[in-house]
């Protein structure tokens, strides 16, 4: 029930050839399950001009065997003869109180802090506020990790309705609790790629928001509630997430790099967990007594 400008024109995919040509800025909002298709059939048309691309998608992927990379870099390396800039947007900023002009806070990062500046002259608004950073894997990385930790501490929410019945007054303070961990755990993930922890600000302040609202906060409370993974996933008609994703890829990797000798999964007590309950079957038990 909302309206876009009237200076906003929309197109098909049919009409890119002509539409992107001499553009300014080219914004990709598909969700990580759809980058593929964005880098087979829109950068390639692009890739001769001298042109900033801001990626909205938040994600990482396995890159090797005891490494992840975000997709910016994915892009990079694609296309590393292009004049194309990559860049990436992450932090708290639910598009529907966007379009209401609500005041929000997110990061432009990016290698080249020149371009950055150029986007945040573009975009800024009095209401959507812009922070600059080259710190592309600290930016990223705790952007995509809330999605994982996000069903980690809506797992409380179910816990909870599971002993007090669906729709009783909701406890924050184990909620409190898994987010504080989700904090740390996603703090020690970014210093291990060698991110900044100052970036980890954008992935709590969006992992604040995402626990309010959604299919993870939905599929953390059916699990919560006791539900297995297949159970709940059937219930939600086995929506695609990215919750699920990431915390699948995360604790994959971890699980390759501690046996090289570069990791320890018991820094890592929430996630492992989250895994174990979406790929393993395990019912929810949260591991308390490892958190610290």
């Amino acid at each position: 029930r909302r309206e876009l400008p009237k200076c906003v024109k929309a197109f098909q995919v049919e009409d890119l050839n002509t539409v992107l040509e001499g553009i300014d800025l080219l914004i990709g909002g598909v969700s990580s399950f759809g980058v593929e298709w964005f880098a087979e059939n829109v950068l390639p048309r692009v890739s001769h001009q001298n042109l900033p691309v801001l990626s909205v998608t938040k994600g990482l992927e396995e890159h090797s065997d005891t490494g992840l990379r975000p997709f910016p870099d994915r892009f990079k390396d694609r296309f590393s003869t292009s004049k194309v800039s990559f860049n990436a947007i992450g932090g708290p900023c639910t598009s529907y109180e966007l379009a209401d002009r609500r005041h929000s806070a997110v990061a432009f990062c990016g290698d080249d802090l020149a371009v950055l500046q150029k986007l945040k002259t573009m975009v800024e608004t009095p209401y959507y506020h812009l922070s600059v950073s080259t710190d592309v894997i600290g930016i990223e990385f705790s952007v995509a990790l809330k999605n994982a930790y996000a069903l980690g501490v809506t797992l409380a929410i179910g816990l909870v309705e599971k002993d007090e019945g669906i729709g009783c007054v909701e406890a924050y303070n184990p909620q409190a609790a898994l987010f504080g961990q989700s904090i740390r755990e996603m703090t020690r993930l970014v210093k291990m790629f060698d991110g900044q922890e100052e970036s980890v600000l954008f992935g709590a302040s969006d992992l604040y928001v995402t626990v309010f609202g959604g299919r993870t906060r939905k599929l953390g409370t059916l699990l919560g509630r006791g539900l297995s993974f297949a159970q709940a996933m059937a219930e939600l008609e086995s929506v695609t997430l990215e919750s699920v994703a990431i915390a699948t890829r995360v604790a994959n990797t971890l699980r390759k790099m501690e046996m090289a000798g570069i990791a320890n999964m018991s820094d890592f007590p929430l996630l492992m967990h989250i895994d174990e309950i979406i790929n393993c079957g395990k019912p929810v038990a949260i591991p308390w007594h490892s958190f610290g």
